[in-house]
């Protein structure tokens, strides 16, 4: 018995949607709102943070998402650029337009003051490399072959799934305060690594008759009590219209003067996206990029008064 590609990728992709959804207290209430309402939950995007430094045995920057996303049949669609922010991105595509695109930020590590890079650098330098050779080698087979053996095929989602997560060690307490003061991005990857920084519903396929767009969606979420931002990003009826709740708090591990302790710092937000209609080789379909000015200002919810 073989698995496909496809069927791989769906695995890993309900994996990390499933460990979100233990994170990420807002999505799971959007979840059990849209299912009681009769609609669908589906993703629009997944997103990913990186630095753009050496990374021990790791890929630096996009390369450490972009080397796996690639043998999963995505293929990268369109670059930015943040100038202000010192971040570029790459969004990737996958042949079936309803699997959730994603989208891969890297942080410019060269472009910050030598004491900030240095506290980046050394935090990441010793970096281990989370697949195991045996899913290397599987990686590779699924590339050129587009199957495995379904037991290889269950080893491979098993191993893919353990690396979204921080590969570094505990960072020190001192260290992500200060570099919160020029990069909370840089602050929150060097606390959370790998792991989802977001999914992003799907809004034109969401299917609640009562939540027909983004704008009764956001504010049926807001009754709910699920803090919402608090505008839309985008024009209504444009070819993208974004909102997200609030990023929820976690205690994260750092390391103290005494050791190990803990403190409350940012984890992840859930994104809402409806697309527009536009004339693409002379078809009508939905609008399937991102606009630079709206993911900037997403970009900055994982910011808070403390952080």
């Amino acid at each position: 018995m073989k698995v496909t590609t496809k069927e791989i990728t769906e695995a890993l992709l309900a994996r990390l949607w499933a460990k979100y959804l233990e994170r990420v207290s807002y999505a799971r209430e959007y979840q059990r709102l849209v299912i009681e309402k009769g609609g669908s939950v589906v993703n629009d995007h997944i997103a990913f943070r990186t630095l753009n430094t050496h990374t021990g045995e790791q890929p630096e920057g996009i390369k450490a998402i972009r080397h796996i996303l690639t043998c999963l049949d995505y293929t990268p669609a369109e670059k930015y650029e943040f100038k202000k922010k010192k971040l570029k991105a790459v969004h990737f595509v996958h042949p079936d337009p309803m699997m959730p695109k994603i989208f891969v930020s890297q942080l410019e590590v060269d472009n910050f003051p030598e004491w900030a890079q240095q506290i980046m650098k050394s935090a990441v330098k010793d970096t281990p490399y989370l697949l195991s050779d045996r899913s290397i080698e599987l990686l590779a087979t699924l590339k050129e072959k587009g199957e495995l053996p379904r037991l290889a095929g269950e080893s491979l989602v098993e191993d893919l799934a353990q690396y979204f997560r921080r590969p570094w060690k505990t960072p020190r307490k001192d260290d992500i305060l200060k570099i919160n003061d020029v990069s909370q991005y840089a602050a929150w990857v060097l606390l959370h690594g790998n792991a989802v920084n977001h999914f992003t519903a799907f809004i034109n396929y969401q299917n609640v008759p009562e939540w027909p767009d983004l704008e009764t969606t956001c504010a049926g979420l807001s009754e709910a009590g699920i803090p919402m931002k608090e505008a839309l990003e985008g024009e209504k009826g444009g070819k993208l219209q974004q909102s997200a709740t609030l990023a929820v708090k976690e205690e994260v591990e750092v390391k103290g003067e005494d050791g190990i302790e803990k403190m409350p710092w940012t984890y992840a937000y859930y994104e809402l996206a409806e697309r527009g209609l536009v004339i693409e080789n002379g078809e009508e379909k939905l609008f399937s990029g991102f606009l630079g000015e709206q993911a900037r200002h997403l970009f900055d919810m994982t910011r808070t008064r403390e952080n």
